[in-house]
């Protein structure tokens, strides 16, 4: 029998009932090192880093006239992006994980980018009908009239450049940040359901200043990507649906307005 330097050191164990390897209860260091990572790619540490950095270069995140700043908010979320993804990167590999594996699994590509392009109506729907049934029964919630994005787009071009943002800093590095999360939280902190619960929580409270509504829908949505990437085991398809939903909701902003 060939020996399994695995199971030698005691971090795999026997899932009798199903006769195949499964990992044992997480030891203390392990959950504590887990948890020091969700929180370094929780966005809020690096995001509030990156204020200070360009607050002291002399980017401010409102003009003059009060309304958001483009340039900063690119500049934010283009850096943010690629200090996070190199976090995650850094971390798996530190576990002697392939990324690959753990954010895209071993699926092809051409199924999963259809399966992502069959939600992207899907996730707006469930937008819509979570965000009527708020201003239906608790109008209380609606907080921001105006959606703070919407004055970052006042030409063609500004739009054109925001557009490329929200696909890559929205819908590829959030799905690629809640595949990571949710995979600490199956391993080390209490499952992929109190992953969703987590991550979708504070995913919704990073879009509080778009209103409280806007918030509670953001929250679902997650759960809704964070859900499609546990059972599918990849985070293609959440990323094809996110980045289209994020550029529908650019279109309304353009055209149909709020």
């Amino acid at each position: 029998m060939v020996s399994d330097p695995e199971f030698e050191s005691g971090r795999i164990g026997l899932d009798t009932a199903a006769g195949l390897p499964a990992r044992v209860r997480p030891t203390p260091a392990e959950r504590i090192v887990a948890f020091l990572e969700v929180l370094l790619c929780s966005d809020y540490p690096s995001q509030l880093a990156l204020t200070a950095v360009l607050l002291s270069l002399g980017f401010h995140p409102v003009g003059a006239d009060g309304a958001l700043n483009l340039s900063y908010v690119v500049t934010l979320l283009l850096i943010d992006t690629v200090f996070l993804l190199g976090l995650i990167l850094l971390f798996l590999r530190a576990h002697g994980e392939q990324p690959s594996t753990v954010l895209f699994g071993r699926v092809s590509l051409v199924p999963e980018v259809r399966v992502g392009a069959g939600l992207i109506i899907a996730a707006f729907g469930l937008a819509i009908v979570i965000l009527g049934a708020i201003l239906q029964f608790a109008p209380q919630l609606h907080t921001v009239e105006n959606n703070p994005l919407k004055d970052l787009m006042r030409r063609p071009l500004d739009a054109a450049i925001f557009g490329v943002v929200v696909v890559i800093a929205g819908g590829i590095r959030e799905e690629i940040q809640r595949a990571f999360l949710l995979h600490r939280f199956e391993q080390w902190l209490g499952g992929g359901a109190v992953g969703i619960a987590v991550t979708s929580v504070a995913f919704g409270l990073g879009h509080l200043a778009q209103g409280v509504d806007v918030a509670i829908v953001t929250a679902c949505l997650g759960a809704f990507w964070g859900i499609v990437y546990l059972r599918r085991r990849s985070a293609l398809a959440p990323i094809v649906s996110h980045s289209g939903f994020n550029l529908l909701q650019l279109f309304q902003f353009l055209i149909i307005g709020r």
